[in-house]
């Protein structure tokens, strides 16, 4: 049976399975990794033979949706962890399907979801230590999360290359087999994007969620396009039915994200917590580089936002003009909102084109 306090108590027995897939073990079957007697390392262990890193990584082809993992359940993804060899920023899009369901649940590029937009093999001073209690972003190129993906019949996790560049992924995603209670909510994570936001309207982080569910987690990656600080802007949940006005409303961008006053201790202060930071400041190099962005992520994990019907969430590009006016702005924002709900959500908006994706 399942026990709640399994969750919760590392010092509480379990009947639960351990498993875990990886490219030495594609399938994740008891007592057979590091099997393989073919694979991309193949050359590299031509004196050791099998059980000697043969298949530690896979290709991840072009154009099509590379599953990393299928897996029947009941079950829990528990942690994941992945890196690639990719040179160009958001080349990778992750997805996870629920149960059989023909529509993810889970979109966005890879290293938006584990709130590191820009991370680049081409680019390594733009890497940065993020740590906190669901996303570890570790030396050099090292993304993990540990967001728990509850399913009952089945789980896939794929990843598509949308450029004509060959690359490769290594990866491990663990999991145990359990039984769950009934009335266990599905993870979800929807990616989002205007370059530049709309003047005077609101960014939108999420939306036309319909049902019983539980916010989680926000991430924001945020090209500024003018001079000047650029975070006055409210965060707003509109709950249940909310038209006009939310429920929940911010006092500033930073502010939602635990900082104050603009981040700024003599100049911007990066800082990573369990459940909020300011994770990387990517700032003007004096000759190319033009424009500063700010990685952000806030994790709503002892202070989750339920809703029972719907919900809705935005935020404002709102900067300062003269004499202590506040100026609308028109910037680059992207997002990934992280949120469970009761069943698996059938409206998530078009997923942009590999040019609407370029970091610029």
């Amino acid at each position: 049976m399942y026990k709640e306090s399994f969750q919760e108590k590392l010092y509480c027995l379990s009947d639960a399975e351990s498993r875990s897939i990886s490219a030495e073990n594609p399938t994740g079957e008891k007592g057979k990794g590091g099997m393989a007697m073919e694979g991309l390392s193949s050359p590299c262990a031509r004196e050791l033979g099998q059980g000697w890193k043969i298949s530690p990584f896979i290709k991840v082809e072009y154009g099509k949706e590379t599953v990393l993992a299928d897996i029947q359940g009941p079950g829990i993804i528990k942690h994941i962890w992945i890196t690639d060899s990719t040179e160009l920023d958001r080349q990778f899009i992750f997805r996870v399907y629920y149960d059989g369901g023909d529509k993810p649940s889970v979109e966005a590029p890879l290293g938006d979801f584990f709130a590191a937009a820009d991370y680049n093999k081409k680019a390594p001073w733009r890497f940065a230590q993020l740590t906190s209690e669901k996303v570890c972003v570790n030396p050099a190129r090292g993304l993990n999360c540990f967001w728990e993906m509850p399913f009952y019949k089945r789980c896939r996790i794929t990843l598509e290359n949308i450029y004509e560049q060959e690359s490769y992924a290594y990866y491990q995603i663990d999991y145990v087999l359990t039984e769950l209670p009934k009335n266990c909510a599905y993870f979800h994570a929807q990616f989002r994007r205007e370059n530049p936001t709309k003047y005077k309207v609101p960014y939108t982080i999420l939306d036309n969620i319909q049902g019983r569910g539980h916010y989680v987690g926000t991430y924001l990656y945020w090209g500024v396009k003018s001079n000047g600080w650029w975070g006055e802007g409210e965060m707003k949940f509109y709950i249940d039915g909310d038209k006009d006005f939310p429920t929940i409303c911010g006092t500033g961008t930073e502010d939602y994200f635990g900082g104050a006053y603009n981040f700024d201790v003599n100049g911007y202060k990066e800082f990573c917590t369990p459940y909020m930071g300011l994770s990387k400041v990517v700032r003007p190099d004096g000759c190319y580089l033009s424009q500063q962005r700010f990685s952000m992520y806030r994790w709503h994990i002892v202070d989750p936002i339920y809703f029972k019907k719907d919900i809705r969430v935005t935020v404002q590009a709102l900067g300062w003009r003269s004499q202590g006016r506040y100026l609308p702005l028109q910037d680059d924002i992207s997002s990934v909102a992280f949120w469970y709900q009761e069943g698996v959500c059938q409206m998530f908006p078009p997923f942009p084109s590999a040019n609407d994706l370029e970091i610029n």
